[in-house]
């Protein structure tokens, strides 16, 4: 019998559990506790981490989980690659849960970058209105370029206020759609919107605003992870589930 421990946090991982939920399956969602306000879910939930490979690893025989799936953010690096060492250490079957990545099109206007530093230092020259679309990790590491006006939105309210003098915090919970986002960009007069990968449609529409304005966007490519078996859909990760999980295939 199947025991599914989904690593979550993300769209993908919800509309997972939900189909767990109404097949009856044995499953459990971890979340990483970054959110304090958290969604209500059909499984049972835990929240926080495992202590790295080795714990996430005890954590699995100490619950006899049998199927890990990886529904984590595409830039949940560490965390990814955590899920492939432990599950192969455990000896249990592993499959990722993932957003096709975002490619561009006609009217786009991307500077593709590799990481967090490599944006901020897209951002060196005279001063622009930025958008941060990264959510609250990193925001504090555009600090270095305080000449710019910075538009924030989070999903909830900072404990302090972010690390950048000049500033205006949107609190607020996607998925947003387009109209909104480019309203939003217009009314802080919005230059460059920086993102990352994330890929999927859920978090698309600012993509879609900025080329409808025709804005400058600093695109962070997603994390190199450990070779791993990936899946763009819920009906994909049940199928495999139910048909090739075993013989990990």
């Amino acid at each position: 019998m199947s025991n599914i421990l989904v690593l979550g946090g993300t769209t993908e991982a919800s509309a997972l559990a939900a189909t767990l939920s109404a097949r009856g399956d044995d499953a459990v969602l971890s979340y990483a506790g970054r959110v304090t306000t958290l969604k209500a879910q059909p499984i049972p939930v835990r929240v926080g981490g495992f202590g790295g490979v080795e714990g996430l690893e005890a954590y699995l025989r100490a619950h006899g989980v049998t199927h890990l799936v990886d529904a984590t953010h595409p830039f949940a690096a560490r965390m990814s690659a955590n899920a492939v060492a432990a599950a192969k250490r455990a000896g249990i079957a592993h499959i990722a849960l993932t957003r096709p990545a975002w490619t561009p099109v006609a009217g786009d206007r991307w500077t593709r970058v590799a990481d967090i530093d490599a944006a901020v230092a897209a951002l060196a020259g005279p001063s622009r209105r930025v958008m941060l679309a990264l959510g609250r990790m990193h925001v504090d590491a555009f600090a270095v370029q305080p000449q710019h006006d910075y538009l924030l939105r989070f999903v909830d309210r900072p404990d302090r206020p972010p690390g950048l003098p000049r500033h205006h915090l949107v609190v607020d919970r996607g998925p947003f759609d387009v109209e909104d986002d480019r309203r939003l960009m217009e009314a802080h007069a919005t230059q460059v919107v920086v993102c990352k990968n994330a890929g999927g449609t859920g978090a698309s529409a600012k993509l879609h605003a900025a080329r409808l304005l025709s804005l400058s966007v600093i695109m962070i490519d997603r994390p190199t992870l450990p070779a791993r078996q990936e899946v763009h859909a819920v009906a994909d990760v049940v199928r495999w589930l139910d048909h090739g999980a075993d013989r990990g295939v």
